[in-house]
């Protein structure tokens, strides 16, 4: 098994492919069949963990196991005693609601940090912060999301700490093999306690925002399908319903009228002729015909 940790610069994508050729961890590292634990966006920076060993990639990233993870975090202005502990407490983001944080508010930058390859950009009127905090989700963007939230929009996002692993003394692109200390501490990070040993993780469910007029939505939306169908079917382009009366023969081609032993009134007699005619001598009825009022001329 091969376990790495890497420093991931910033700008580069937390894979080994891109179809359009932008950065990825292949350009720094050269092991072959490692995978990412979890994902560290293409705008953020700091440690990530590969490894070969599936089921300790699972764990770490399953939020069932609690793996803590710690981040540096610049901010736009000061935040507040209030904005940190609405952090402590727990956040309402897009995706749901968040799990109690730890946070505290940093002096200064942290000693350790490096220079990123672009320069934050922000507004000389208003001051930024540095605030360090840890979570245990894995949420879409979610540091950034949580900062906003109390209104303090991220800048700058580095991860620092994974569990007991530290980003320290690696420069952005360098990457070292993890000792046997780490890899077993880890290991104790996600191992199953006796009331959960042999039981399957469960995926924790979205949160979804409680809506006060999903009823009257759905009652809309309901009224809405039948208005539709309703216009269809005074406008003909519902599906086309059989006329009453009519069949379809049995023996003949689709739509022909059913076979009678008697031709209907007008239609083709016998002898072929057209228009009443039911043959010399007898009445379209059958009774023998009239005799003519002018006899027939005789010839010479």
């Amino acid at each position: 098994m091969r376990y790495v940790l890497v420093n991931k610069p910033y700008e580069v994508l937390p894979q080994f492919t891109d179809e359009k050729g932008r950065a990825t961890l292949k350009d720094f590292v050269s092991v072959p069949n490692i995978y990412p634990v979890g994902r560290l966006d293409f705008d953020s920076e700091g440690l990530m963990l590969l490894t070969d060993d599936k089921q300790l990639q699972f764990r770490l990233a399953e939020p069932r196991y609690k793996v803590p993870k710690t981040y540096w975090v610049q901010v736009e202005g000061e935040p507040t005693e209030e904005a940190l502990e609405q952090l402590r407490r727990g956040v309402q983001i897009k995706d749901g609601f968040t799990a109690p944080a730890e946070v505290r508010l940093l002096p200064q930058q942290p000693e350790q940090l490096w220079e990123r390859s672009k320069p934050v950009r922000f507004r000389a009127a208003i001051p930024t912060s540095w605030i360090e905090l840890t979570i245990s989700e894995g949420m879409n963007r979610q540091v950034r999301k949580m900062t906003a939230a109390v209104g303090f929009p991220t800048l700058r996002l580095v991860r620092a700490k994974l569990a007991s692993i530290t980003v320290a003394k690696l420069a952005p692109g360098q990457w070292r093999e993890l000792t046997a200390a780490e890899v077993q501490a880890l290991k104790e990070a996600v191992a199953d306690t006796p009331e959960n040993e042999g039981v399957a993780p469960a995926r924790r469910k979205p949160t979804v925002k409680y809506d006060p007029n999903y009823e009257q939505k759905v009652a809309a939306e309901k009224a809405a399908r039948a208005r539709r169908a309703a216009e269809k079917a005074a406008t003909g382009r519902g599906p086309k319903r059989q006329s009453p009366g009519r069949s379809r023969s049995t023996d003949g081609p689709a739509g022909a009228a059913p076979r009678s032993s008697r031709p209907a009134a007008g239609a083709p007699g016998r002898g072929g002729k057209t228009g009443g005619s039911a043959g010399p001598g007898r009445s379209s009825a059958g009774r023998p015909a009239a005799p003519s009022a002018k006899p027939p001329r005789r010839g010479k």
